[in-house]
């Protein structure tokens, strides 16, 4: 059995710039799962850098709200709703709230940095 405790996962700062935990992995755990997993966070009024991967991404509003931005549309969105980013589409998200924006990262297949590029490309 594998149970993995956010607050013992390290907090880094991801190449978008966003706070991260990275929660599974299965490119660096034994876990039989296709996908990663983190936790992500980003500070009131505070917009991640734009970025592209390969992969196919969900993110999951857990905490707060704000605006989210693929390739040229943008969507309002907060806590309970789930995004899919396809593979190979700039994004960002944005806090417009008064609070941390906490969500969830689901990538498939899993995360690896080779597979991520971090543009310059500003939507805002």
């Amino acid at each position: 059995m594998i149970i993995k405790d956010v607050k013992n996962c390290q907090e880094i700062i991801a190449g978008d710039n966003v706070l991260l935990r990275e929660l599974l992995n299965p490119l660096k755990q034994d876990v039989a799962i296709n996908y990663s997993l983190a936790l992500a966070k980003v500070k009131q009024g505070e917009i991640t850098s734009a970025h592209r991967l390969k992969s196919s991404e969900v993110y999951y509003i857990l905490e707060g709200e704000g605006e989210m931005y693929i390739n040229n549309e943008k969507e309002k969105v907060n806590v309970g709703q789930a995004i899919y980013i396809p593979p190979n589409s700039v994004q960002r998200i944005k806090n417009t709230g008064l609070n941390d924006l906490v969500f969830l990262c689901i990538v498939d297949p899993a995360w690896r940095k080779e597979d991520e590029e971090v543009t310059y490309i500003n939507y805002t």
